[in-house]
C-alpha cells in the first residue's frame, strides 16, 4: 500500500516548511509520497518549494493562481498512491491524525473518510458566524446528498484512489467541497467520519476562505446535485 498526500500550496511562505516536515515525521505504516502543488504564490511561497530537495517530495507549480480545486486536481493526477490524502498547507490540521484517518480504509469499511471538526476533537474558539455558515452548507448538503455529516467543508479528506478516478472533478476553487461530497454519494461510496483536532486561524493570520465563498458553495451544491 502507498500514501499519496497531496498538499494545494498558495502564498503560504511562513508555514509550509513546518507543515512538510510534520507530514514526513508521521509513520503512516506504509509508504508515502507528498504531492506539493503551489498555485501562483507570490510571496515567497515558489522559493522555498524550489529548494525542496527530498526524495518522496514532488513539487508542481501553477504559472498563476486557479483556486484550490484546480491544484487538487493537478495533484490527484500526478498522485501514484492507493490511497490519497488532501493536507492544507497552513497549521490548522495535525498530521498526526492520519493513522485514525486511514483506520476505516485499511479496515475494508470505507471507499472515504471525512475529519469532522465538529464531533468532539479540540479545537481553537474562533469564528460564530463561520461555525453557523459550515452548519448550514453541511445541512443544504446533506438534504441533497441524503448523508448525515457532520462537516462537509473540512480539509480532512482521504480517498481510495479507485474511486478518485471514476469521479470527473470540475470545481477550480473551493467548490471542490460540495462537488466532491455530493459525487461521492452518487457514486454510493461509502463514507465515514472520524473527529479531529483542529486549530482554525484568523484572517491577519493568513485565512482566505470568506463569505462569497459561501454563497459559491450554495451554488455549487446545487448545481452538482441536479445539473452535472
Amino acid at each position: 500500500m502507498k500514501l499519496s498526500i497531496v498538499i494545494p500550496v498558495y502564498n503560504e511562505k511562513n508555514t509550509v516548511k513546518n507543515v512538510i516536515r510534520r507530514v514526513q515525521e508521521v509513520d503512516a505504516g506504509m509508504e508515502k509520497e507528498i504531492i506539493i502543488v503551489d498555485d501562483g504564490s507570490n510571496d515567497g511561497t515558489q522559493e522555498i518549494l524550489k529548494n525542496m530537495n527530498q526524495p518522496n517530495v514532488k513539487v508542481v507549480f501553477h504559472s498563476k493562481n486557479q483556486g484550490k480545486g484546480a491544484a487538487l486536481h493537478t495533484g490527484f493526477a500526478k498522485a501514484q498512491g492507493d490511497i490519497i490524502l488532501i493536507q492544507d498547507a497552513d497549521l490548522e490540521y495535525d498530521p498526526k491524525e492520519y493513522t485514525r484517518l486511514l483506520e476505516p480504509i485499511l479496515d475494508g469499511r470505507a471507499d472515504a473518510v471525512y475529519g469532522s471538526r465538529f464531533l468532539g476533537g479540540p479545537h481553537r474558539v474562533l469564528f460564530f458566524w463561520h461555525y453557523i455558515g459550515n452548519k448550514f452548507l453541511t445541512t443544504l448538503s446533506n438534504m441533497l446528498s441524503n448523508l448525515n455529516l457532520s462537516d462537509m467543508e473540512t480539509c480532512y479528506k482521504v480517498f481510495k484512489k479507485e474511486i478518485l478516478d471514476r469521479i470527473p472533478l470540475k470545481s477550480k476553487r473551493f467548490g471542490f467541497e460540495p462537488e466532491i461530497t455530493i459525487k461521492l454519494a452518487k457514486q454510493k461510496a461509502r463514507i465515514y467520519e472520524i473527529p479531529i483536532s483542529y486549530s482554525g486561524r484568523d484572517y491577519s493570520e493568513g485565512k482566505k476562505i470568506g463569505w462569497r465563498d459561501g454563497l459559491a458553495a450554495i451554488f455549487h451544491i446545487i448545481r452538482f446535485k441536479f445539473f452535472d
